[in-house]
């Protein structure tokens, strides 16, 4: 029996025990409280930095309406995901997550693929992510570069690119340290994150010139709209910006074994940085669209190569925009660490379940810092290749952006669909919407499928090979690649691919590692191996 004292090690105890009756023995350290939970969903969705990133694609499909009144609309949707996810969470805690969980509730005929395919989906998400997040922060620091040449300095893609291989690999660096340390910095990536927020919400119009100041009527219902598309639809393609900025919603779920109290805090988690990233966000977008001038075009096609940058130059002059854009880069940087600190995690859980090639090679925690650091540089040196995108063109890198949306909502939308769509025998945790569970799950998945499908469209109508939409291409080849190696024959997932194996019994017998494709069955269970630093 579990005891049910009070203190630390109690609550570790529970969350052991529940993590065992999902079939898994603890390997992380549970270092991490349920504010540093939050912090580490908060982090991601960094919300200054965040909307600077995306900012281009706002201000010509709608500007200031679709900033304002988009953030709105696209938040109420976002919040039904969450809800819908959180419930999941709640019930099974587990770092592999979303492929657990459809495989736990989908029909025993069409689990193990169900699985695969949001396994492989849920890791090109972690992959976008990071690439995504790390090429805006390259791109934020040219932009910084420029502010402080007196907007001279023009970079190039290439140079773009080293710097965001040198982000990406410090990153590697950074989240190969200790669970501990790890833990402890969420609290200073949530308190610098709320700072800027309400830098931008207070200052800003302070310190904004009257001659960059917009009347109510334009910053709360001007439509811009310059790629040509209808104004609906431009409307449509303007919810990127939200959608991509108050995402990731699903890292605190893979964060479950390295937390405390994890079936409330991860649910909490998602539901929380959901709510405050949608309050403060807005006062962010509706600050900007008071502060930004009418010269949207002059703002997109300025030297310094950011939107905000720009905007912040303009109100805040060149040397208090180079202080405040610093502190944007560091946010944007520590959003970058917590990417790949849960894509590392997931990864890490799909190995467990021999997933991934070389499975046994990445299904290892080192013994100094108790990390995967394995699956750590694995995740990088994947993002490194997915930067080679720049040289294909603007467009190309532009649509890891987009990926990664479209990817999480595949691996979103599967586990949802299937707690409802297959008899099982799902059982819900303390976080749970009673009779709302339903139609909020139908509303959050109608909205996923609905959005991945617009945004496998062009930035134009008229368009050429420079100047698709390559969403569709990156992620189609890469599910593509992972259909074709489950149905390969003789080597194939459908041969020995079970979806996720307990490693409970190998643990107690103390069998040797080997690779999930040498199982016959889920009784014979992957053992972690514990490799020196």
């Amino acid at each position: 029996m579990v005891s049910t004292s009070s203190g630390p090690r109690s609550g570790h105890t529970r969350d052991e025990a529940i993590l065992a009756g999902l079939g898994y023995k603890q390997e992380f350290r549970r270092q991490f409280t349920p504010l540093e939970v939050f912090g580490v969903a908060f982090s991601i969705v960094g919300l200054l930095p965040s909307i600077a990133s995306v900012l281009f694609n706002v201000m010509p499909n709608g500007g200031p309406l679709a900033m304002v009144w988009g953030w709105v609309f696209a938040s109420a949707f976002i919040m039904c995901i969450g809800l819908a996810m959180a419930e999941l969470a709640s019930a099974a805690p587990t770092s592999g997550g979303l492929y657990y969980w459809t495989h736990s509730l989908a029909s025993p005929r069409c689990r193990n693929f169900l699985s695969w395919i949001v396994g492989y989906a849920n890791t090109i998400t972690s992959i976008a992510g990071l690439a995504s997040v790390d090429w805006a922060c390259a791109v934020q620091i040219t932009a910084a570069v420029s502010i402080a040449s007196n907007q001279v300095y023009v970079t190039t893609n290439a140079q773009i690119y080293g710097i965001f291989a040198a982000l990406v690999l410090s990153h590697a660096v950074l989240v190969s340290l200790g669970t501990q340390i790890l833990a402890r910095l969420q609290r200073l990536y949530i308190l610098l994150n709320v700072c800027l927020c309400f830098v931008v919400i207070i200052a800003l119009p302070i310190a904004t010139p009257s001659e960059f100041r917009n009347s109510a009527s334009y910053a709360l219902g001007d439509f811009t709209n310059f790629n040509g598309w209808p104004s609906g639809f431009a409307f449509i393609l303007s919810l990127l910006a939200p959608l991509w900025t108050i995402g990731g919603y699903d890292s605190s779920v893979h964060m479950s074994e390295e937390a405390s109290n994890a079936t409330t805090a991860i649910p909490w988690a998602i539901v929380g940085s959901i709510a405050i990233s949608a309050a403060l966000g807005w006062g962010i977008n509706v600050s900007l669209a008071f502060c930004m001038g009418s010269d949207l075009e002059g703002i997109l096609n300025s030297p310094i190569g950011q939107p905000m940058a720009q905007i912040f130059y303009n109100s805040f002059g060149q040397k208090g925009a180079l202080a405040l854009w610093s502190l944007v880069i560091v946010a944007q940087y520590m959003m970058g660490s917590s990417c790949l600190l849960v894509g590392s995690r997931q990864t890490f859980a799909f190995a467990r379940d021999g997933g991934l090639p070389f499975s046994r090679y990445f299904y290892r925690i080192n013994s100094y810092t108790r990390t995967p650091v394995n699956t750590v540089w694995l995740d990088a040196f994947l993002a490194l290749a997915m930067g080679l995108l720049a040289f294909a063109s603007t467009q190309a890198i532009n649509a890891i952006f987009t990926l990664g949306v479209t990817s999480s909502y595949v691996s979103y939308i599967t586990p949802i669909v299937t707690r409802f769509a297959f008899k099982n025998d799902f059982k819900p945790g303390p976080f749970n919407l009673g009779k709302f569970s339903f139609p909020v799950a139908a509303i959050a998945v109608l909205w996923m499928v609905f959005m991945n499908i617009v945004f496998f469209f062009p930035t134009t109508p008229q368009t050429n090979v420079q100047e698709m939409n390559y969403t569709v291409v990156v992620l189609g080849g890469f599910m593509s690649l992972a259909i074709f190696w489950y149905y390969c024959p003789v080597y194939g997932g459908v041969h020995w691919f079970d979806g996720p194996v307990s490693n409970i019994a190998s643990a107690d017998k103390g069998q040797d590692d080997e690779s999930a494709s040498e199982k016959t069955g889920k009784e014979q269970g992957l053992d972690v191996l514990i490799v020196d630093a």
